[in-house]
């Protein structure tokens, strides 16, 4: 009897021991869930940055770039500095043909007489020539008018024209080349009228010497009045 007592006391202890050691088992597999239903718990939704909007970038100016300024050619800048220094004279060559220069006439104006009038003005400047403003000044001529009149006293051979840069602008110098034969002066001569032309002669009776025609004709010029020039 005493031996089944110890066995069940045995029994007993060995069950209780059992039981412990489930318990502990229980605590452990507690406490493991424990930590996994801590990890899987819904974290809280992160804030999100209010995305301001950013002011929009100022757009540079776009400046415009200033033109490459070509570079010239030595043949370009010759052009360039023969149309500067052109004056009216050459302007004129380029429009007018030889004709027109040639065949010039100012209107209401003895072409004749005008001509007599510069060669006579240059005359006194002899080689120095003149400026051709100052001449047409005091011919009380045009630029233009002067110009032309220039080109057709040089085309006859009468003047030269010297290019001179004169006050920073280019003009010409006029010179006398040969003085124009003028019948001005023996308009009014007895002979081409003479009604005894045919007999008169150095030796004859009827002679220029002693002819009153002649004689009469230079008293009457010598007592006209002098032009003034």
């Amino acid at each position: 009897m005493a031996k089944k007592k110890d066995f069940l006391i045995d029994e007993a202890e060995k069950i209780r021991a059992e039981l412990d050691e489930l318990k502990k088992k229980k605590k452990i597999l507690d406490s493991s869930l424990a930590k996994k239903t801590k990890k899987v718990e819904a974290k809280p939704a992160k804030k999100t940055k209010k995305v301001e909007a950013k002011p929009a970038k100022k757009t540079k100016k776009v400046e415009a770039k200033p033109e490459k300024v070509k570079k010239l050619t030595k043949k370009e800048l010759e052009e360039i500095k023969k149309e500067e220094e052109k004056t009216l004279e050459e302007e004129l060559e380029e429009q007018l043909s030889d004709k027109e220069i040639e065949n010039f006439q100012i209107e209401k104006v003895d072409m004749e007489r005008l001509t007599n009038k510069v060669c006579d003005i240059l005359a006194e400047h002899e080689s120095n020539g003149m400026f051709q403003s100052e001449l047409w000044k005091k011919l009380k001529l045009t630029s233009r008018d002067g110009s032309r009149l220039a080109l057709k006293l040089e085309r006859m051979g009468t003047i030269t024209r010297e290019k001179l840069l004169e006050k920073g602008r280019w003009t010409y110098k006029l010179i006398l080349k040969k003085t124009p034969i003028s019948t001005q002066s023996i308009e009014n001569a007895p002979c081409l009228v003479c009604p005894v032309e045919q007999k008169c002669s150095l030796d004859g009776e009827i002679s220029p010497r002693n002819c009153q025609f002649i004689e009469d004709w230079v008293i009457a010029e010598m007592k006209k009045p002098v032009k003034t020039k």
